[in-house]
């Protein structure tokens, strides 16, 4: 069995067979009233408080992992205990996972008795970023049920499969035979894409391989380059915005697609791309796999158009200065000469600051095209840069 474990994290290896001892899983009886509230981490991926063997425990709902993770740190807080251990490629180089006997999990309605966890080391650049993660929950618990997910309220509940408490577009959803993880379809230019992965822990609104992209015939479109942070490293992949893309009777408008290349992460995994929360967060979703299917309700910003970089600086905090992760290509930054790694402490004028909830306003970065702003590099020097549109 091929397992896909972690955001961005695809393990190669058979699970241990002290792994397979099957877990005891069930919903209480007001379920429909167990109602949890999410945050969205800056990467857009869902994240909720729930309990490990009776331990608090910041978690990612992601449906693109086959199975569920706890953070290296969190497995010796819990006391648990590594039983046997995997090799794992992961996109950005090859990584080593343990698994660990459980004695129960609870969220929501849902209670989880027995069974193993894989237990891996969860980098913050790959899961959100603020906030360390201790746990990813995948398919292995959560496709016994049906996921409500209402993105405006920001609460997610699990409901006995086959309820329908909205309706909606609806397109096909399944577990894939091999990994178990969520799979659907979507067409591009035209051209129908399947199967793709519904990954709730990618925070990208749509990724397709370049294969998908160029059927599609929209290789003449705006093309720029992003990165994403993998559980292995960082990769780099295209970037374009398409004014729309149909997910069976979804229509959905201006959406950022990024396009890996023929040896990316969904060749990995033996699919066509994936769908992530990026896309997802514009509506309420049901995600139903053992019926068949997802239903989409058009949320508050199902219109909204994507962040559009108007700079071309992909930046991080780093202590009190923006550190330069990404020059994206054919931008104003690229045409000026930025590179990885350049460091900045004031913009504007005003020195790099970040808030009370942790974060520093880089709103300039995508602000309107034509604006100048004037950058303090943290070695002395000032730089200005023409804010254009570029992709």
């Amino acid at each position: 069995m091929r397992m896909i474990l972690g955001i961005a994290l695809a393990i190669m290896a058979a699970m241990p067979a002290a792994a397979t001892d099957s877990p005891r899983v069930h919903l209480t009886d007001d379920t429909d009233a167990r109602w949890v509230d999410f945050t969205l981490t800056p990467g857009n991926q869902i994240r909720i408080a729930m309990r490990i063997n009776g331990q608090s425990a910041y978690a990612v709902i992601d449906t693109g992992v086959s199975v569920s993770v706890v953070s290296t740190g969190f497995a010796h807080r819990a006391g648990l205990k590594i039983a046997a251990t995997s090799n794992a490629d992961a996109i950005g180089g090859a990584i080593t996972i343990g698994w660990a006997a459980t004695r129960d999990i609870s969220l929501g309605g849902l209670n989880r008795r027995g069974g193993r966890i894989a237990v891996a080391a969860l980098s913050q650049s790959a899961t959100g970023g603020d906030v360390p993660i201790d746990a990813l929950i995948g398919a292995d618990m959560l496709s016994c049920c049906a996921l409500d997910i209402d993105y405006d309220a920001r609460r997610l509940r699990l409901l006995p499969s086959g309820r329908l408490p909205f309706r909606g577009d609806s397109a096909p959803l399944a577990l894939s035979q091999e990994s178990g993880v969520y799979l659907s379809e979507l067409t591009l230019g035209g051209r129908r894409v399947r199967p793709v992965m519904i990954d709730t822990g990618d925070g990208a609104a749509v990724t397709v391989t370049r294969a998908a992209w160029d059927a599609g015939a929209l290789a003449g479109r705006p093309l720029t380059s992003a990165v994403a942070f993998g559980l292995g490293g960082t990769i780099e992949m295209k970037l374009a915005i398409v004014p729309q893309l149909r997910i069976a009777s979804l229509n959905a408008r201006n959406v950022e697609v990024r396009i890996e290349e023929h040896s990316g992460f969904s060749a990995q995994t033996g699919v066509a791309g994936r769908i992530g929360s990026g896309l997802l967060q514009r509506y309420r979703v049901l995600l139903d796999p053992r019926a068949g299917h997802i239903v989409f309700r058009a949320g508050a910003h199902v219109d909204e158009a994507p962040v559009r970089s108007t700079s071309g600086l992909l930046v991080g905090l780093d202590r009190d200065r923006l550190r330069v992760l990404h020059v994206m290509a054919n931008s104003p930054a690229a045409k000026a000469g930025w590179r990885d790694g350049d460091t900045i402490c004031r913009v504007d004028g005003m020195p790099v600051a970040a808030g009370a909830s942790g974060n520093v306003d880089t709103n300039w970065a995508a602000g309107p095209p034509g604006e100048v702003v004037k950058l303090g590099m943290c070695d002395g020097s000032r730089r200005l840069l023409t804010l254009a549109r570029f992709y």
